[in-house]
């Protein structure tokens, strides 16, 4: 690995580029599954799920969530008790009360399991029965009552919704639960008691912004917490499976290389083929790929263990952060041109992989000094159905939302050119 002003070119030698696929015979461990494994690991592919339920940061805002239910429903019940004798129907403030008991049962239930809080159905349903049961005070208090000053029995149980909104969709789900019980209190209430109201409308609104701006935080902190999970998980992996190819593959690697150099012959050839893969090995147990953001991953320590002998990769200083999969097809299509070469660019062909972070949007190309061809015949090669160029490569980009570009003559090798946007 050297330094050319501000990038990192990423070499392997003077060795043949090529894969060893074969098991050998004293560790019995297959290279190209080794690498595959070590590649998935690096790559942070690994999902860690099974402790996500344990790591829910937002579990005590549900749980505050009940409690405050149960006991503003108890505080309703009082201030039925208390007003008692001004009540006009009995029954109806009864009934408006077993509902909203009920409902708090239901709510709680929900809201303590992992199916209520993991999307806002239950939320939304909480908001459209709290609604109904204010406009339930209708059957203990006649509407003119209420306007002359009668209290409407929901008091302040009415601001349950509000909260579950807040905690499911955070600022944005606050505000609205807050604004359609101050529509629906409004209504109550009649436009000529809006300033009586005004309280319970300030209240309402800072309510749904405190706890949606908790709930976001806690959010993005529990993000970053399972983040933290899988990256521990993916290094003790790493660290397991780079403590097996030492001990098996990489050691079995060097003797061939050293017995096959000291017959010499043909035996050199597989000696040079198990020095370029030693080499390999040892570059991809050595690169980190990271995942600073959520569902991104650096393009460029995907790409540095493809450095072989005949293949240098040269990338930026810093991170090129891309989506996960965005990343792992344009490792994909550099793979698909590295083969190209191999197969046409002729004996002894070098090539070229470069990385550039233009901001908007990502530059990767892929060149080599082969004996290159003509445009005529890379359209021609499409048109007779072979894939590697039409699909593997042309058509994962395309799948991306990016471009293609390819530039070769007869004896001035060939490059691509891909452009992809980095968000």
């Amino acid at each position: 690995m050297k330094w050319f002003g501000g990038i990192f070119q990423v070499t392997a030698g003077n060795h043949a580029r090529t894969d060893l696929g074969k098991t050998t015979q004293s560790s019995g461990v297959p290279v190209r599954s080794v690498r595959d494994r070590l590649i998935g690991t690096l790559s942070g592919m690994e999902d860690v799920r099974s402790r996500g339920d344990a790591a829910d940061l937002l579990l005590p805002l549900w749980r505050a969530l009940v409690v405050f239910r149960v006991i503003t429903w108890l505080f309703a019940c009082f201030g039925v008790w208390t007003r008692w004798d001004g009540i006009h129907r009995h029954s109806g403030a009864v009934a408006q009360l077993a509902i909203m008991g009920v409902w708090t049962v239901v709510a709680s239930i929900g809201y303590s399991r992992h199916w209520g809080r993991r999307n806002t159905r239950l939320a939304l349903a909480d908001l459209v029965v709290t609604v109904g049961c204010m406009y339930a005070t209708l059957l203990a208090q006649p509407l003119l009552d209420i306007r002359g000053g009668a209290s409407v029995l929901t008091s302040v149980w009415a601001a349950g919704p509000v909260i579950a909104l807040a905690i499911s969709r955070g600022r944005d789900g606050g505000l609205l639960g807050a604004a359609t019980i101050s529509l629906a209190l409004l209504s109550l209430r009649g436009v000529d008691h809006a300033s009586k109201i005004l309280s319970n409308v300030q209240l309402l609104l800072v309510a749904g912004l405190v706890v949606g701006y908790a709930a976001t935080t806690m959010r993005r902190a529990n993000a970053r917490l399972r983040e933290a999970i899988a990256a521990e998980g993916a290094a003790a992996e790493r660290l397991r499976l780079g403590r097996s190819i030492h001990d098996g593959v990489l050691q079995v690697l060097a003797q061939v290389q050293r017995r096959g150099t000291a017959i010499g012959g043909e035996a050199a050839e597989l000696a040079a083929l198990a020095a370029e893969q030693e080499v390999a090995l040892r570059t991809l147990m050595a690169s980190r790929p990271s995942t600073g953001d959520r569902g991104r991953i650096d393009l460029c320590m995907l790409l540095i263990p493809l450095a072989t002998p005949r293949v240098d990769v040269v990338v930026p200083a810093g991170q090129v952060l891309l989506p996960t999969a965005t990343a792992t097809e344009l490792v994909a299509v550099v793979k698909e041109a590295l083969s190209n070469v191999d197969k046409h660019a002729g004996p002894g062909a070098r090539s070229w992989v470069v990385v550039e972070d233009l901001g908007d949007e990502v530059l990767l190309s892929v060149r080599d000094d082969g004996t290159g061809t003509t445009p005529d015949r890379l359209e021609q090669a499409t048109s007779d159905g072979h894939l590697g160029v039409s699909q593997s490569i042309r058509g994962r980009i395309a799948d991306l939302g990016g471009s293609v570009s390819v530039r070769t003559a007869p004896g001035e090798g060939t490059e691509w050119e891909m452009r992809v946007g980095s968000r």
